[in-house]
């Protein structure tokens, strides 16, 4: 990347940028089929060639702190959670290749130069009641 230009860099990034918009929905974590044994004696699951009960797809996560969650998926939503974390993957690949891009960029763009600032999110005053007059009394109505 250190041969290409700053514009085509820049260019890069924002192809880039397309396509991490176009990722669609997704969700980090796999999915895993498990097949279980019941522990009764009689059902064809003890047999010993008998693979168990399912299949059964479990999708599971690791969240902050490092701590495992999962959840059961019906058939129904099976295809539907492969194709998240499959997007997933996508948006992952890309946001690396941004960065790479990214410093790139900051490599190639000559010393003093100011680099564009993104827009600050202005943030909306709270509203709020107007200021009472300090001769004003707080009760509604004199006492009696």
């Amino acid at each position: 990347m250190a041969d290409r230009s700053l514009e085509e860099l820049q260019a890069a990034r924002e192809r880039l940028f397309e396509q991490l918009a176009a990722t669609g929905d997704f969700r980090r974590g796999s999915v895993s089929e498990n097949y279980r044994r019941c522990g009764k004696p009689n059902c064809v699951c003890a047999q010993p060639d008998h693979p168990g009960h399912g299949p059964r797809y479990l999708w599971t996560r690791t969240l902050p702190g490092r701590r495992s969650v999962g959840r059961q998926l019906s058939a129904a939503e099976l295809d539907k959670v492969r194709a998240e974390i499959a997007n997933y993957h996508r948006f992952a690949q890309v946001s690396e290749q941004i960065v790479e891009v990214n410093e790139a960029i900051c490599e190639a763009r000559p010393p003093g130069a100011a680099a564009p600032v993104a827009p600050a999110a202005t943030q909306a005053e709270k509203g709020g009641s107007p200021p009472r007059s300090p001769n004003r009394s707080r009760r509604r109505s004199p006492p009696k």
